[in-house]
């Protein structure tokens, strides 16, 4: 179980393994502690460091805050096909994103991307065909499961010119 754990780790930028913004998650995606008490996204005392939520048995999974520093993530929900190909929205906004770290989501139907950029608030957008694609970078949580999609980097790189377009 512990080389499993380290493995995952290591899919996980350092970008964000580093920072102590790490809570866990329920089954239904609510942030936990790693006593399985309720945590919040907008509350330090609540959240921890990498390896503190990895070891903990609380909740289901993993789950990253963001705290408006100046990384962000863009969340694709259903992305992918069910043999995992990227829809044609999703593949464009991935070949913008150019060479970042993205993961597939739980459900195993969405993207999470995630990179360098300023966005103070965040936006659920609604685009023509039905889907939606959310922008966020400080006040939320996003459920992380170390999955990179089709060998991402395990880096972050400035998504800002992304984030701005989508959030126009």
């Amino acid at each position: 179980m512990a080389s499993h754990r380290a493995a995952k780790a290591n899919r996980i930028p350092d970008e964000l393994r580093t920072r102590e913004r790490w809570v866990r998650r329920s089954v239904s995606k609510v942030p936990l502690t790693t006593a399985g008490k309720a945590a919040s996204s907008t509350d330090p005392r609540t959240w921890t460091t990498y390896e503190a939520a990895s070891t903990s048995s609380a909740g289901v999974g993993l789950g990253f805050v963001l705290d408006g520093d100046g990384i962000a993530c863009i969340d694709l929900d259903h992305a992918l096909t069910p043999d995992g190909v990227p829809k044609p929205w999703a593949a464009e906004i991935l070949r913008q994103a150019g060479a970042t770290y993205a993961e597939v989501s739980p459900s195993g139907e969405g993207l999470h991307i995630f990179g360098y950029a300023d966005v103070r608030q965040g936006r659920r957008i609604r685009r023509s065909g039905g889907f939606a694609v959310e922008v966020y970078g400080t006040g939320r949580y996003l459920a992380v499961t170390g999955e990179r999609f089709r060998g991402a980097p395990s880096t972050l790189t400035d998504i800002s010119a992304l984030t701005a377009s989508l959030t126009a």
